[in-house]
């Protein structure tokens, strides 16, 4: 085995405090932040005397529509960010189209590969470059510029950035995605599920529609582990980003 596989105890000791760190300060942030957001609707929904089954009526109802997001994004998102990331993302949120592609970018530009401590390290230092970046530029496009910018642009301008930008983010998602780990087995596997899933399930079994992202993610996961031709790691090739520089 490759001494570059096994880290010295000096690294492995300084990524358990960066574990432990995170882990600690992630929960306690996310949990003031919780407490933040509930504090607010429920100080004004005393003060209007909402009905609680009301609120209770209307989280039910979104929880059938988007409840499934709850556990799919998580499983999503983890092998890419590591645990570091994931409570940064969820605090700052836009995750699929900011923090995630932020993340992939600097991973590919170093070398890094999703789910390894340089990945993760990377991720964490990409979302603080992306978050920073996103509130500067909210402060002056939007707090400062904002409405000048919008009246000078043409209505036609405006209406074509709203209809494709969606497409075009995603769009750069998937191919970044497919760069940073070029595995055309899984690849076939996910587009192959993604199509029954749409154009065969769906249609069939219109309840599908709100259960076809986590279908399509269980059943690429459970393919791509247990179908033939999946081998095992060399340990000679392991990922050398653990290791003691020195």
């Amino acid at each position: 085995m490759s001494t570059l596989a096994t880290p010295s105890p000096m690294v492995a000791d300084a990524w358990s405090q960066f574990d432990t760190t995170t882990s600690r300060w992630g929960r306690i942030t996310m949990i003031a932040a919780l407490c933040l957001m509930l504090a607010g609707p429920l100080v004004l929904s005393i003060q209007l005397g909402v009905d609680p089954g009301d609120v209770a009526a209307g989280v039910v109802a979104i929880a059938l529509v988007f409840g499934i997001l709850w556990f799919v994004e998580p499983f999503s998102y983890f092998p890419i960010l590591g645990a570091a990331s994931m409570y940064q993302a969820f605090m700052i949120g836009n995750i699929s189209n900011k923090l995630v592609p932020a993340a992939i970018v600097a991973q590919s530009t170093i070398g890094a590969k999703p789910g390894t401590k340089r990945g993760q390290l990377a991720a964490v230092l990409a979302i603080c470059g992306a978050a920073t970046t996103h509130l500067l530029s909210l402060a002056v496009f939007v707090g400062v510029l904002g409405n000048l910018l919008l009246n000078a642009f043409p209505p036609e301008l405006v209406a074509q950035v709203q209809t494709f930008v969606l497409p075009a983010v995603m769009g750069a998602v998937v191919v970044q995605m497919i760069a940073s780990n070029p595995n055309t087995r899984i690849l076939a596997i996910a587009i192959v599920v993604g199509l029954v899933v749409q154009l065969l399930l769906t249609p069939l079994f219109p309840v599908m529609a709100y259960f076809g992202i986590a279908v399509s993610v269980v059943a690429t996961i459970l393919l791509a582990l247990f179908l033939p031709g999946r081998t095992k790691a060399d340990p000679d090739t392991a990922d050398p980003s653990a290791a003691d520089p020195s």
